[in-house]
């Protein structure tokens, strides 16, 4: 299962997402790979927001060598899963879409813990750390569902 996490800039939810997920991958022994994207080049090649790897890491989680990329095309083809922080990001990835079978793949990420909402994660850049918190929490009840369904699926080494 490979699974691609996306927001904006890709340096603040997306990445959290990742690190998340990607110890939830370690945590279970799962048969998963996870990454991240976003749409705004200005960050493309930086590190994650600073209050990103500071909350990150308060929880035993390091994103510091994430970097930055932009959302392509063939993302559709290379993940099977695309998780998106917002409606902004879903519009985003659905202009870049090309089928229908392209956006099965799609789904706010909220949409795991609260179905059918479209729930954003708030942005937290322009705000506080108490935002990324917030962030991170929602991530992590978010991926720890992801974790469980993909567990309960064999997707096990």
């Amino acid at each position: 299962m490979k699974i691609l996490m996306v927001c904006l800039g890709n340096i603040c939810r997306s990445p959290l997402a990742e690190g998340i997920m990607r110890s939830k991958i370690e945590k279970y022994n799962l048969q998963a790979d996870v990454d991240s994207a976003g749409f705004e080049p200005f960050h493309t090649g930086d590190a994650p927001d600073y209050r990103a790897i500071k909350v990150a890491k308060q929880h035993g989680i390091d994103i510091s060598g994430i970097r930055s990329r932009l959302f392509r095309k063939p993302d559709f083809e290379k993940h099977d899963r695309i998780y998106v922080m917002d409606s902004g990001n879903y519009n985003d990835v659905k202009a870049l879409s090309e089928n229908k079978t392209q956006m099965q793949k799609v789904d706010y990420i909220l949409n795991i813990s609260y179905p059918g909402t479209n729930k954003p994660v708030p942005d937290p850049y322009y705000g506080g750390e108490d935002g990324f918190e917030k962030a991170f929490q929602m991530l992590d009840a978010a991926t720890e569902l992801i974790a469980m369904e993909l567990k309960d699926k064999n997707m096990v080494i």
